[in-house]
């Protein structure tokens, strides 16, 4: 893998996961877990909310997000079966969305030490809010917390056999974003700052995100990565250095189709009036209401306006 990586590295559409609750709460039940072998020890896991990895080592496991509190033995079953029983030392958030933190509290119990950015840990004590919709997620405590925090230097988890480079992009999906590269596999576990398949990517600039800071990021993946490097994206399919090339060439396009209504002095309502994704929801098999939000949250992105600060 063609890697500059030091500890000190800096560098869909819904609402955002955090008020899914509010639209309406899925049938856990029903929810299977999907495991996918990637090699050197490492999985990937999907159910209902963000996608997870997991590297097993010899004396215990690193796993990367979560998903929702009431998948937590669905996920741990799935864990067991992959690992041969290890137990779990570290659970990394890539950030505080509801999706991707719910398990939290479970995983601590299990011994998880939970780790993350502390901007997240901020946001999750303080509550937040969602820029599209307003609605209001309330502030946790106890297990919910990540247990160990880290700012601008980033971190490295390791178990026998295992090592997980941990890094925070600044202002990217949210303020509170990390992402998590295991060199024994060449895995980049991006959080939702990459989401594959027919979605736009969410923007969460009530909270920090920003299109710019999304797209400055993708590029950071692109030349952590080479053509055998897997990219975990926070939701869809797995993929590679190329699929995200293609994933940042068209959030560069949604940005420029949005910013030429902005240097044509249109008012947010203008500009959504005038239907600039058409070409491009047209390609991704969105619908009229996806392609309008895209352009409220890069609108606003790229408008300045103000985040609630964690």
């Amino acid at each position: 893998m063609k890697l500059a990586w030091t500890a000190g590295l800096a560098a869909a559409v819904s609402l955002i996961a955090v008020g899914a609750y509010a639209q309406g709460q899925p049938d856990f039940s029903k929810v299977e877990i999907k495991t996918t072998p990637l090699g050197h020890g490492l999985f990937m896991l999907e159910g209902n909310g963000g996608n997870i990895t997991v590297a097993c080592g010899q004396d215990g496991y690193i796993q990367v997000d979560g998903e929702f509190a009431p998948l937590h033995d669905k996920i741990k079953a799935a864990v067991d079966r992959a690992c041969g029983g290890k137990q779990i030392k570290y659970l990394v958030n890539t950030h505080f969305h509801g999706d991707h933190t719910g398990g939290n509290a479970g995983f601590a119990q299990d011994g998880a030490q939970i780790v993350a950015h502390e901007n997240l840990k901020l946001r999750l004590e303080h509550g937040s809010s969602n820029g599209l919709s307003g609605a209001k997620t309330a502030a946790v405590s106890g297990g919910m917390l990540p247990a160990k925090t880290y700012t601008t230097e980033g971190i490295q988890l390791m178990v026998e056999g295992q090592s997980a480079f941990v890094n925070h992009p600044k202002s990217a999906h949210t303020d509170t974003d990390s992402y998590v590269y295991f060199p024994a596999a060449d895995v980049i576990s991006t959080g939702d700052v990459v989401s594959t398949g027919n979605r736009y990517v969410t923007i969460d600039y009530a909270n920090g995100g920003s299109i710019n800071g999304i797209i400055s990021t993708v590029e950071t993946y692109i030349r952590m990565g080479d053509d055998q490097t897997k990219y975990v994206p926070g939701h869809g399919e797995l993929t590679n250095k190329a699929g995200v090339q293609r994933y940042h060439d068209l959030l560069v396009r949604v940005r420029d189709a949005v910013q030429g209504e902005i240097k044509s002095g249109k008012t947010e309502a203008q500009a959504i009036s005038d239907h600039p994704l058409a070409q491009i929801g047209a390609e991704l098999h969105t619908n009229q209401m996806a392609d309008d939000n895209m352009v409220k949250m890069v609108y606003r992105s790229l408008k300045g306006v103000k985040a609630n600060k964690a």
